[in-house]
C-alpha cells in the first residue's frame, strides 16, 4: 500500500507534468537545503507551492493528507465517536469537543470537531457511526485532522464501499518521525533502562491508587490489583535516535520474560543490546522530556529473506 507522501509525489508530478523522480530530487534537495529540519512530506509541501500545485479545491483521500495542510476537503465514513467532551476556554467560556474516528479505501484517521455547531450534529445524532460525510476547510495537525469555526461538516450521499479500519503503520526513519504517526523502523536497541512497575485495576487495566493497605480504581471501586510493568529503552537507525516505551502486553516480542530476576533480567538485556529488530507502534509527545517517543505495539526480527527479496525487485 502507498503511503502519504508516495501518493503526494504522484500528484505533484502529475499536475506539474514531471517524472515522479524529478520531484523526489527537488524535495530532498529541499530537504538539504534546511539541513535535515523539515521533513519529506513537509518538503514535498514546499515543492508543490514553489511550481505552483494547491490541494485547496481537491478533494483528497486520507492516504494523501499530510501534516500542515490546510483547507483540506476530504469525504470519509465515520467508524466511531468519542463522547463529547466539555472544557474551559483560555477566556474562561465553556465549550465542547469531540473526536470521529473515520476511514476511506484508502487509510483513516481521527478527526477533531471544535466549533459547538458542528458537535451539535454528533449529540443530535444527524452525524452517527456509519455517517458519511464531507469535510471542508479543516487543518491538519500532528496527523488530526481538525474542524474550527470556518470549516464545514456534511451527510454525503458517496458511496465510499470497502474502508480501512486497522492501524495503518508506514516505514519511516526515525528522522521523520512525527507526533500522531504509526510507524515502523529498522532500528538497534543502544540502551537499556531498568524496568518499572505500577498496578492496575484486573476488570479495565487503569492505574489504580493504593488507599491505605486498600487498592481503589475509579470505576470498580475496590479490587485486587494486578501488576504490570513497562521497559524504556533507545533505539538508533542512523538517521538519529529515540526513547521506545514498551508496556506488559508486548514485553514478550522483545524476549523479556525475567523482569523480577535479576541475574536472569541481565542476561536478556545483554542478548538483546546491540541487536536490529523492526519496531512498530505509535509516536507521542513525552511531556516531561519533551520530545518523541515510540510507544511499541511489536518488536520482530528482521526478515533477511525478505530484505533480500524487496532489493532485488528494486
Amino acid at each position: 500500500m502507498q503511503g502519504n507522501y508516495e501518493r503526494i509525489v504522484e500528484k505533484i508530478a502529475k499536475a506539474a507534468n514531471l517524472d515522479k523522480e524529478e520531484i523526489e530530487k527537488r524535495i530532498e534537495a529541499k530537504r538539504n537545503k534546511l539541513s535535515g529540519f523539515i521533513s519529506k512530506e513537509g518538503a514535498a509541501q514546499v515543492v508543490a507551492s514553489e511550481l505552483g500545485i494547491s490541494f485547496e479545491h481537491d478533494k483528497l483521500k486520507i492516504g494523501e493528507l499530510l501534516p500542515g495542510m490546510r483547507k483540506v476537503n476530504m469525504i470519509g465514513k465515520v467508524i466511531s465517536i468519542s463522547p463529547v467532551r466539555t472544557f474551559k476556554t483560555k477566556k474562561g467560556d465553556e465549550s465542547k469537543v469531540v473526536n470521529l474516528f473515520m476511514a476511506d479505501d484508502s487509510s483513516n484517521i481521527m478527526a477533531v470537531l471544535w466549533d459547538t455547531n458542528h458537535v451539535a450534529l454528533v449529540e443530535k445524532g444527524e452525524i452517527k457511526e456509519g455517517s458519511v460525510i464531507e469535510i471542508s476547510n479543516a487543518t491538519m495537525r500532528d496527523n488530526e485532522l481538525h474542524l474550527g469555526n470556518f470549516s464545514e461538516i456534511k451527510n454525503s450521499d458517496e458511496n465510499l464501499g470497502e474502508v480501512i479500519t486497522n492501524k495503518v503503520v508506514r516505514e519511516k526513519k526515525i528522522l521523520d518521525f512525527r507526533k500522531g504517526e504509526n510507524v515502523g523502523t529498522r532500528a538497534f536497541i543502544v540502551q537499556f533502562f531498568e524496568p518499572r512497575f505500577f498496578n492496575v485495576c484486573p476488570e479495565c487495566s487503569r492505574k489504580i491508587e493504593q488507599e491505605g493497605e486498600v487498592f481503589v480504581c475509579k470505576t470498580h471501586e475496590k479490587v485486587i490489583p494486578e501488576k504490570r510493568a513497562v521497559v524504556t529503552f533507545v533505539l538508533d537507525d542512523g538517521t538519529g535516535t529515540i526513547r521506545a516505551v514498551l508496556f506488559q502486553e508486548a514485553l514478550g516480542s522483545l524476549g523479556l520474560t525475567e523482569l523480577e530476576n535479576p541475574e536472569k533480567l541481565l542476561a536478556q538485556k545483554q542478548s538483546i543490546l546491540g541487536k536490529e529488530m523492526f519496531f512498530s507502534g505509535s509516536i507521542r509527545n513525552n511531556v516531561f522530556f519533551n520530545n518523541l517517543e515510540l510507544i511499541v505495539d511489536e518488536a520482530k526480527e528482521i526478515d533477511i529473506d525478505g530484505v533480500i527479496s524487496n532489493l532485488e525487485d528494486k
